[in-house]
């Protein structure tokens, strides 16, 4: 795996629950994350509701990859890397927009929305022969997903398909990313993306949102300002039951398991806000019954896509841009059909809540940038993290798919199933050897 030829298998050990610090702070283990991980995993790219029109574009990114998410003039989704393919100039500059065309500042390469080359500079006189345009097009990656109006892409076109690489997870799609009575009516991105840069390597991030419920005392301050959306002092959330929900593929959500009672008091100090919230609860019994309580409320996709699916209902991205840097990128979501009055009450609120101006953000970023900081020293590399909590605890749950811990047991089942995958991937060569190793059950495999 790196100059030292060690795997990753033996920098995380999953019989006993340590892992090296290595993986967090050494220089080459992070540019082979960039070919074994980030050019083989599905990655979040956007969100439909950004690209409605054709000629809508919005500019994301794939690792350190920069790409264009766009609707070409026929109707069709499309996912490119930005740059051009005569000198890689970026093509697009701006972070979202509409064009008729993509049009290169450097040399005037321009391209139309579906990524064809249909202007090259003097092409006539320069180019004898002439070269064939069709050749010379935008890069398009060769799978592209539009899972519940998120768009997924992956640069391996011998990757599964995307509802494959969720596995079971999709539950947690299906249960938090609809609308609030839990009907197909759909949601759409509040305002644009937030985008900002943490001094701290992205599986911090990643880990933190897969079901680390034990990091809550970092956000005190939160429940006794009665910023949660329970709007009691003491208490951010009325969660109802919690459980971890770990997956073979590297998945990891915390779940809560509400009471299926009629009254729900979210959002008490907006009252249309909570009229609505109610409303839609109500809605959701009658269409859910037993499951309505079923909820995500955390999780994180493998590799960087983390989300809180209920209250708020926000998503957020880790972009790796170095060892010790990372490139976070928050959306909020809200109901297409919530009252405008809603919409913006939620608009502020969530931004109070997450975002580089929340409050559980900055707590979270405060201990991201200092463990980082205090794990690069040669004396603090030589210690592994503890990953002990609930070692081999998990088990099937009559709800939920997937290993599952419940209250009261404290449990960091979610965070191992992230890192024995993250190890699977820096191991293994081919798809089938990622199938064949996510069949094995995280606490029988030895380092």
């Amino acid at each position: 795996m790196t100059s030292t030829n060690l795997t990753a298998r033996s920098l995380v050990d999953m019989a006993e629950g340590e892992i090296s610090r290595e993986i967090f702070v050494n220089a080459e283990i992070y540019e082979q994350e960039k070919e074994r991980i980030f050019s083989r995993a599905w990655l979040y790219i956007g969100h439909e509701s950004q690209i409605e029109n054709p000629g809508d574009y919005f500019v994301s990114k794939m690792g350190e990859e920069s790409v264009i998410l766009t609707r070409d003039f026929a109707g069709k989704i499309h996912v490119f890397l930005n740059s051009c393919a005569h000198r890689g100039m970026r093509v697009c500059r701006y972070d979202e927009g509409n064009t008729s065309a993509f049009r290169c500042p450097y040399h005037a390469w321009t391209y139309k929305t579906d990524g064809t080359l249909v202007g090259v500079q003097d092409y006539d006189n320069a180019y004898q022969p002439p070269f064939d345009k069709s050749e010379w097009g935008l890069v398009e990656v060769p799978q592209m997903a539009n899972y519940m109006g998120t768009i997924w892409a992956t640069w391996d076109e011998d990757a599964p398909p995307f509802e494959e690489y969720l596995g079971e997870a999709t539950v947690a799609f299906d249960h938090g990313f609809c609308a609030w009575d839990g009907s197909d009516a759909g949601t759409e991105l509040l305002g644009s993306t937030q985008k900002w840069r943490v001094p701290c390597n992205w599986k911090f991030i990643a880990e933190n949102f897969s079901g680390d419920w034990l990091h809550g005392v970092s956000h005190r301050s939160v429940d006794l300002i009665r910023l949660g959306p329970s709007g009691e002092v003491g208490r951010r959330d009325d969660f109802g039951q919690l459980v971890v929900n770990g997956f073979p593929e590297g998945h990891g959500i915390l779940y809560s398991l509400y009471p299926n009672k009629q009254e729900r008091t979210e959002y008490a100090m907006s009252p249309e806000t909570s009229e609505y919230f109610q409303h839609c609860w109500e809605r959701r019994l009658k269409k859910l019954g037993d499951k309505a309580g079923t909820c995500p409320l955390v999780g994180t996709i493998f590799p960087n896509m983390s989300f809180h699916a209920q209250q708020p209902r926000t998503l957020l991205v880790s972009h790796p841009t170095g060892t010790n840097e990372t490139e976070m990128w928050r959306t909020y979501f809200v109901d297409k059909s919530a009252p405008e009055s809603v919409k913006q009450f939620l608009r502020e609120y969530y931004m109070r809540y997450s975002g580089p101006a929340g409050m559980t953000e900055q707590d979270d970023m405060e201990n991201w940038n200092y463990a980082s900081e205090a794990s690069r020293g040669m004396i603090a590399r030589r210690r592994p993290y503890h990953y002990k909590a609930g070692l081999g605890v998990g088990s099937p749950h009559s709800e939920l798919p997937g290993v599952v811990t419940e209250q009261p047991i404290t449990s960091e089942q979610n965070p191992r199933f992230f890192y024995k995958r993250w190890a699977d991937y820096m191991d293994l060569g081919s798809w089938d050897e990622l199938r064949d190793a996510k069949s094995v059950r995280f606490w029988e495999r030895a380092s």
